[in-house]
């Protein structure tokens, strides 16, 4: 099969199979650029089920772009409390103060402008471009990574450069083949309810299983490729914790052999200090 019949029995596929298998979301309701970065923000490192809660907090406390710029650094970081890793709620409030100093109400159609706020990435604007403005950006995430290396049986490892460059390449075209905004999120619907990791993947479930090079191939859990390495890195060494019920303690261990030392008192958290310049005794 060409590129071309590929990229369009792809498009039509993934729509028909969006459009009525779904899942209801609350960040789908509309396509407002300041909802979809916020939900696509918050979606980083978090679980889908997660996240509705605190998207929906977050809504009501912060319902435009422009609440958010006005908004106290106290008042964004007490909204994302619970959600952890909080340079995520910093970027978006400092994303919403350039947009308000730039003369803005809400985030443009403008990829290049959108690239210049902290905290968006390459998926985030593809996301935002996409679903928000039916552009035909792609949004490169880990789901549409093993997506396109099932289909296209990849054996580049797409966290790469060049296996991530061939995946948007072959997702752009896709996308100018029908309406970004559904394909997108068809994309990252089918990595996340039916692509997924491994052998728990559901080929029969799976509506562009027939163009499936990776499942013609009987590859399926063994794609995406993946060549980084867990590195275990081992040293050796002498340390001596004690504990005492009010302050630390610092053993006297001669910096030579096993440098800083580790001291702790009951109720209170490790804290790292300077090993005395002294032998051992005796």
């Amino acid at each position: 099969m060409n590129a071309e019949k590929f990229h369009l029995e792809a498009a039509e596929a993934l729509t028909a199979w969006y459009n009525s298998h779904k899942r209801a979301l609350p960040w789908r309701l509309d396509r407002d650029p300041y909802r979809i970065l916020v939900s696509e923000a918050m979606l980083q490192q978090t679980q889908v089920e997660r996240v509705k809660s605190f998207y929906a907090r977050w809504m009501e406390r912060f319902p435009t772009l422009t609440s958010l710029a006005s908004a106290s650094e106290d008042d964004v970081l007490a909204c994302w409390q619970g959600l952890g890793y909080y340079s995520r709620a910093r970027s978006l409030r400092k994303a919403a103060q350039l947009v308000r100093d730039a003369g803005l109400t809400t985030l443009p159609a403008d990829p290049e402008f959108l690239r210049s706020l902290p905290g968006l990435g390459p998926y985030t604007v593809g996301a935002v471009c996409s679903i928000a403005f039916d552009m035909p950006v792609p949004a490169v995430d880990g789901n549409v990574r093993r997506v396109f290396s099932r289909l296209l049986d990849l054996s580049e490892d797409p966290a790469k450069a060049k296996g991530t460059a061939l995946i948007a390449a072959h997702a752009a075209a896709i996308l100018k083949l029908g309406s970004p905004h559904v394909l997108t999120q068809a994309f990252m619907e089918l990595g996340a309810t039916v692509c997924t990791p491994g052998a728990t993947c559901k080929c029969a479930q799976c509506p562009v299983g027939r163009l499936c090079a990776a499942k013609t191939a009987g590859t399926q859990a063994q794609r995406p490729v993946s060549t980084r390495r867990n590195v275990i890195e081992r040293r050796r060494g002498a340390a001596l914790l004690i504990l005492v019920p009010q302050a630390a303690l610092c053993a006297a261990v001669p910096p030579a052999v096993c440098g800083p030392v580790f001291t702790r008192s009951r109720g209170f958290a490790a804290r790292r200090t300077k090993a005395p310049k002294a032998a051992f005794p005796g």
